[in-house]
């Protein structure tokens, strides 16, 4: 009598290889997920507070006399480009105070497109009244892994 000796695995232990392979590939995927919009939202939160530290010492500066401020902006930025671009420093000549290196990009909605308050504007308010930039909030309308809107931080 000959034996067939055959190498490999048989069909039943391949279905139950692949099924538990599916099953831990459905456990880490809501983990994955997770920490990728974690890493969202501290990227999210380090943009914010590069911009207001900026914003912040702009206002600083024109109070302390280092820079020209213009009417009506009450000491704030007219926009986020003039923190990039920079702003001439009284008595020196050929002088500029820069504040940014570059507009950070909002990591939820892949834009440097940034929601801008006015010093003049409600708090809470999402139309930009255009005299100066006080404060900055991202435009996603998404919601953090804590249950607060994006926006809103």
């Amino acid at each position: 009598m000959r034996q067939l000796h055959q190498k490999g695995f048989s069909l039943v232990e391949l279905i139950v290889t692949v099924a538990i392979v599916s099953i831990l590939v459905g456990l880490a995927m809501p983990l994955t997920r997770n920490t990728i919009k974690r890493e969202k939202e501290v990227a999210l939160r380090q943009a914010l507070r590069e911009m207001r530290t900026a914003i912040d010492k702009f206002k600083e500066s024109s109070d302390r006399g280092l820079i020209q401020v213009k009417l009506g902006t009450e000491g704030y930025p007219e926009s986020l480009d003039i923190l990039v671009e920079g702003v001439p420093q009284i008595g020196a000549v050929d002088k500029k105070l820069k504040f940014l290196r570059r507009i950070p990009a909002d990591p939820m909605t892949n834009s440097t497109e940034w929601g801008l308050r006015a010093y003049q504007d409600e708090p809470e308010s999402t139309s930009f009244g255009g005299q100066n930039v006080f404060d900055v909030y991202t435009k996603s309308q998404g919601t953090a892994l804590d249950g607060t809107n994006y926006k809103d931080w």
